[in-house]
């Protein structure tokens, strides 16, 4: 116990650091365990459309949604649902929602909004369209 006292006396930026880093996975951990929102993975994502009807929702600007997209996906932008404006998907409410970014960092947002406001079964796709497009996964162009 003594050499570690001694090594954070020696060492304090370090391990601070290791300290600051251990209480954020602890953080992001629990947060993960206990949000609404799931994180789902590619064949999860192809189970939730092809079983249950899920709405893919792309959160990527116009232009990239253009460039391919899954297919039967709807096109809403994130600002557009940070402000509240996707009536277009009030219909979906009880289906299974997934939403869609161009690397799965940014739809987590957007999907906390939506569960926000009642949609029960929001999902974001892991790895977003450059994970789908990895494992050569189908894309629509156009539209």
């Amino acid at each position: 116990m003594q050499e570690i006292m001694e090594f954070v006396q020696n060492h304090l930026i370090l391990s601070l650091a290791w300290v600051v880093l251990l209480v954020l996975v602890i953080f992001m951990t629990f947060k993960g365990l206990f949000s609404k929102v799931k994180l789902i993975g590619r064949g999860e994502a192809t189970h939730l459309i092809n079983k249950e009807n899920a709405v893919v929702v792309d959160v990527r600007g116009r232009d990239d949604f253009r460039r391919g997209h899954i297919s039967g996906a709807l096109q809403v932008s994130s600002d557009e649902i940070k402000k509240g404006n996707f009536t277009e998907l009030e219909k979906y409410k009880s289906q299974p929602i997934i939403v869609v970014c161009a690397t799965g960092q940014s739809a987590g947002d957007a999907a906390a909004q939506l569960t926000a406001a009642g949609f029960e079964k929001v999902s974001v796709l892991k790895e977003g369209i450059s994970g789908w497009s990895s494992e050569n996964l189908p894309l629509v162009r156009g539209k």
